[in-house]
């Protein structure tokens, strides 16, 4: 990456700034980092590859739906995972309005020009904790040609790309699409993805227009984590079933610039997201025969009290088998659209380069949110069979819909002045307002109504020395902020704790996360001939004032968010690539240290080292006045120090490319990762997941200079690691185990759950140039 190289330094295209300029880390990535491999592994994997602070989290166990973290801070699909990056397409915010989350299976790589990751610019607006995320797509004006591709390899996998670009004068046209179909490494996983982008653009000395719209139509088959037992048995073994994901979604949008004079740029986007998605997921139920009053035996009872099927009939034990199951369900339909104006200006000030640049945004969401929960029974590989029975009762389980509308409001600056030729500063902030509006549509629940509103001015400020061409040193410091999101505001509770993918329970306010950011580094470029080297590195400091946490439930499957008081991420980063005619490398490192700063007394019921504490149950009072009985349950006290689950030290990436012959390349990929420790061990109590390394190697010949061959096997070794893991009720995991004659109900001892790693996989194909 160029000390010339434009970096974005706003969500509108149009402005961009020479990166030795820009007072923070970056990483950009271009098209053809992405078709390396033939376009077979994820935007996710290639993030993982070549930006320093990234890997990637695995919370589903597919491929397609994994976390992207940066310096830990997380952008993901999954509901309930607080989001801390903002992400943008074409200049559009794609984190979903519900939960801010990021459904990166909605990306044709095919289709993508540029990405680039950036730090410490609150521009970014909402959710820009720990940087931004901003991926630019192809164009008739960017890509001409025509290119197929086709692969296939193991577990049923067949990939068919097309893209094609022209232009004609003024006029430019694009089209990138992708479908994939993947039988998955581990039963009940298969996916299916279609995924689509399509850009009209007209261009001119003044103006630069588009039309664009992104598609998709995507079936994800989630296995998530699964007991560590159960996988020494079989890894492909899954831990309650079904688990699918149906997402689809469609967005036009348009994008463009407008030279108002030589120095004057006035550019805007605008969009509407069509956005819908529904989720089974297959879980052992707490319900079991009503005992102690003669009148209810015979029926089945959740929480010592009656069940009611959705017509409010009492449920009756005889028409289930043991153990029984539920097969929770939740969807949503979503409606975003907005926009943003922004307006940029070079004109020298005092004499010296300039450049200014103010803006504005506007995004409103309207979501239909919808849970329920079918009654069932396990069958052998812990596989839930719905009945039919869809519980009204207890309130935490019974059919809810909720309506939200979210409007997020932002107005930016952003000025780089150049005190010497050598000083740059740059200053600016953004004003941010969220208001949130929760209401429930079924009736039956007018405790979950209510508005929430948040605002909040965010400053930032840099600066960059140029040592020599080749040579620069930056620094600087930035805040960021993250509204709680509908689903945090839902289920934020302590007393009414509900399914994590529900959010449906009362609603006490939650305070917004407040992000303080100081970095400093150096970069450096020496080019000679057809060499180039580049490199980088540098020291960040995050600490998030009031955090949002998950609080485990003592009721299985079940939690609530909460402030969660401070968290710090600090770290360094370093990178280093080597081009000539024949041969590229790269790697890079990254040591993110990621603490707790607060003391926290957690629910931890399925820690095996948790303590006995007392919570009053049921509040001060119950009903009747009288103070409610004291429960026991197990919890965790974390210390300032503790580090935060999920989030691995070190992680070392490096690769390369060699050309033997002009025809033939070969390259190869290894990443190296440190220990992380399981989610539910807050307090740091338990052994850590380990720590795993893995190769992959791709080579690729040129048969006629328009038709390629390729292929690539992931995981050479055939290393066997986890990439995320946690801990499950051994008690309700023993009652699913009893439906499997292999397994008995005294089968589970050990609490540990990882969501495994692929195995060595292998994909050959052919890329075919139309012209």
């Amino acid at each position: 990456m160029s000390a010339t190289t434009g970096v974005p330094v706003s969500p509108v295209p149009g402005a961009e700034l020479p990166l030795a300029k820009v007072p923070g880390g970056v990483s950009v990535l271009q098209g053809g980092d992405f078709a390396r491999q033939g376009y077979v592994d994820t935007f996710q994997d290639i993030l993982q590859q070549r930006v320093p602070g990234v890997i990637i989290g695995d919370l589903q166990g597919n491929e397609f739906q994994t976390n992207i973290q940066y310096r830990g801070f997380e952008a993901s699909p999954v509901n309930g995972v607080p989001q801390g990056l903002a992400v943008y397409q074409n200049g559009v915010r794609i984190n979903e309005s519900f939960g801010d989350n990021v459904n990166w299976d909605f990306l044709p790589e095919i289709a993508i020009d540029n990405v680039a990751v950036v730090s410490g610019n609150p521009v970014y607006g909402l959710n820009a904790l720990g940087g931004a995320i901003v991926v630019n797509m192809k164009s008739g004006f960017t890509y001409q040609g025509g290119e197929v591709v086709f692969s296939a390899g193991s577990f049923g996998r067949a990939e068919g790309d097309v893209q094609a670009g022209l232009r004609s004068g003024n006029w430019g046209v694009y089209f990138g699409g992708e479908r994939i179909t993947d039988n998955g490494y581990r039963d009940f996983s298969s996916s299916e993805v279609k995924r689509m982008f399509f850009d009209l653009g007209y261009k001119n000395s003044i103006v630069d227009l588009h039309f664009n719209l992104t598609g998709a139509d995507n079936f994800v088959g989630v296995t998530a984590s699964a007991p560590v037992q159960l996988l020494a048995l079989d890894p492909q073994r899954t831990f309650t079933s079904p688990q699918t994901t149906k997402n689809e979604m469609l967005m036009p949008a348009f994008n463009g610039t407008v030279k108002l004079n030589e120095t004057t740029t006035l550019g805007g986007v605008a969009y509407y997201r069509d956005f819908r998605q529904s989720h089974d997921d297959g879980n052992i139920s707490e319900a079991e025969e009503c005992e102690g009053d003669p009148t209810l035996e015979g029926f089945l009872c959740i929480e010592g009290e009656e069940a009611l099927d959705q017509t409010g009939n009492p449920i009756e034990f005889d028409s289930l088998r043991m153990p029984i199951g539920s097969i929770d369900r939740t969807g949503q339909k979503a409606n975003s659209w907005g926009g943003s104006l922004q307006a940029v200006n070079t004109n020298d000030l005092f004499g010296r380069e300039n450049q200014f640049l103010v803006g504005a945004s506007y995004d409103k969401g309207d979501v239909t949110y919808g849970a329920s929960s079918e009654l069932g029974f396990f069958k052998p590989r812990f596989v839930v069979e719905g009945s039919g029975i869809v519980l009204s009762a207890p309130t935490e389980v019974e059919n809810k819909e909720l309506g939200t509308e979210n409007e997020y409001v932002g107005i930016y600056f952003s000025d780089t002045f150049n005190l010497t030729e050598r000083l740059a500063v740059t200053a600016g902030g953004r004003w941010n307002h969220a208001t949130i509006e929760i209401g429930d549509l079924s009736g039956n629940a007018p405790e979950l109504d209510g508005t929430s509103e948040y605002e909040r001015f965010n400053p930032a400020a840099g600066a960059t020395y140029q040592l020599n061409n080749g040579l620069s040193l930056y620094g600087g410091y930035s805040e960021a902020n993250r509204a709680p999101v509908a689903a945090e505001l839902a289920c934020s509770d302590p007393e009414n704790p509900c399914l994590i993918e529900s959010f449906l329970v009362a609603d006490p306010p939650l305070d917004q996360v407040v992000s303080h950011t100081w970095e400093a580094g150096i970069r450096g470029e020496h080019k000679r001939g057809n060499e180039s080297l580049q490199w980088s590195a540098g020291l960040f400091r995050t600490l998030n004032t009031d955090d949002i946490i998950t609080v485990y439930s003592p009721i299985a499957g079940r939690g609530v968010f909460e402030n969660g008081g401070d968290t710090l991420r600090q770290g360094v980063e370093a990178s280093v690539a080597y081009t000539n005619d024949r041969f590229f490398s790269y790697a890079n490192y990254a040591f993110i240290n990621a603490t707790y700063e607060s003391p926290l007394e957690l629910a931890a019921p399925d820690n095996p080292r948790a303590s006995e504490c007392l919570e009053r149950g049921g509040g001060d009072e119950d009903e009747a006045g009288e103070e409610g009985e004291e429960e026991e349950i197990r919890c965790i006290f974390v210390r300032p120090g503790d580090r935060i689950p999920g989030i691995p030290q070190h992680r070392f990436k490096a690769g390369f490319d060699y050309w033997i012959t002009k025809k033939w390349k070969f390259g190869g990929d290894l990443l190296a990762v440190s220990s992380q420790y399981f989610f539910q061990d807050e307090a740091n109590l338990n052994d850590p997941l380990g720590g795993y390394w893995t190769v992959d190697l791709h080579t690729s010949y040129d048969l006629t200079p328009r038709i390629q061959i390729f292929g690539l096997v992931n995981n050479v070794f055939d290393r066997e690691y986890g990439v995320f893991g946690t801990f499950f009720n051994l008690a309700a995991g023993n009652s699913g185990a009893s439906a499997d004659p292999q397994l008995g109900d005294d089968f589970f001892t050990n609490p540990r759950t990882i969501t495994p790693a692929p195995p060595t996989v292998a994909y050959g194909g052919v890329k075919v140039k139309l012209w």
